[in-house]
């Protein structure tokens, strides 16, 4: 019987787990793991990662939204948001929480404008646009949550850009061809994401990411989402080109047991647990990271 491929998903754990670290201690300090993105500063580059409907996928949480936000905000963390209401928004950016909010590429044309001017009014950090949910698994363009997406051209893309003075954001980017394309339209960030591994057969985003960054050549900021769940993680990420790394499924199991103060605490923990690589490793801060550190076994 023929071996069962691997998925996307798998494959992305496994790629984190085949990097090793050198330890480089002599001269080293103790770190800051101290964030500066968009004019604000935080405490840590692990963020939550732009989930949608928690409420819908897991009745238990009917509060997810505004808790998972609440779990970022006390660990000094950015929070991403994902599929959502403007009602939903609004109560996530009450709660103190610097909120980064990230929008399907709606077929609707009007409905992007209305949460792109929701998102400034409700004093939102950056606003974005989710590409890889253009199309289905069979080539269509997607239907999510019953709202009918469409393929959006780097045109459209750019007059989304144009149409705020909040940073605008595309996630979903899995290519040097698609980080330059975004950064010609004027996107002021990227994540590099397989979203999941929702198309199976497409790279771990560590993979393609030191291409990635030394495209950008630190023009703009890369955030990397997909499978990190440990600051170990976050390390390789950011030591391979990321500004920060968002956490999501990860999270979920924090936020049914203990809600916000649980999330919180993983934050915290997650980033102590990236202080001690970063110690052992000769890293004093977010901006001396090196990707020669790393060996693929």
């Amino acid at each position: 019987m023929p071996e069962k491929a691997r998925t996307t998903r798998e494959v992305t754990r496994e790629y984190f787990d085949r990097m090793m670290l050198e330890m480089r201690l002599m001269d080293s300090v103790v770190p800051r793991t101290t964030l500066e993105l968009y004019g604000k500063t935080f405490e840590t580059p692990v963020m939550t990662a732009a989930l949608s409907h928690l409420g819908t996928f897991h009745p238990e949480l009917p509060s997810g939204m505004v808790q998972y936000a609440m779990g970022a905000q006390k660990s000094g963390a950015v929070h991403w948001i994902g599929m959502g209401s403007d009602q939903e928004f609004e109560a996530v950016t009450a709660t103190g929480a610097r909120t980064i909010r990230i929008i399907k590429p709606y077929a609707r044309e009007e409905k992007i404008f209305e949460m792109i001017r929701c998102a400034e009014r409700c004093g939102a950090l950056a606003v974005g646009m989710d590409i890889d949910h253009m199309f289905d698994l069979k080539g269509d363009p997607d239907v999510c949550m019953g709202e009918p997406m469409a393929v959006k051209s780097s045109k459209e893309i750019q007059r989304y850009v144009e149409s705020t003075k909040l940073p605008f954001l595309v996630k979903g980017v899995l290519s040097v061809q698609d980080a330059e394309k975004c950064m010609a339209v004027g996107a002021q960030g990227i994540v590099v994401s397989n979203h999941g591994g929702r198309l199976n057969g497409t790279l771990p985003p560590l993979a393609v990411l030191p291409a990635i960054a030394a495209a950008v050549a630190g023009k703009i900021p890369i955030f990397v989402d997909c499978g990190v769940c440990s600051g170990m993680d976050a390390y390789k990420a950011l030591a391979l080109g990321a500004t920060a790394v968002s956490v999501g499924g990860h999270l979920i199991p924090y936020l049914k047991k203990g809600g916000e103060e649980a999330v919180a605490a993983r934050i915290r923990q997650m980033t102590e647990e990236l202080k001690g690589v970063m110690a052992y490793t000769g890293v004093g801060s977010l901006q001396e990271f090196d990707a020669s550190v790393i060996h693929v076994l």
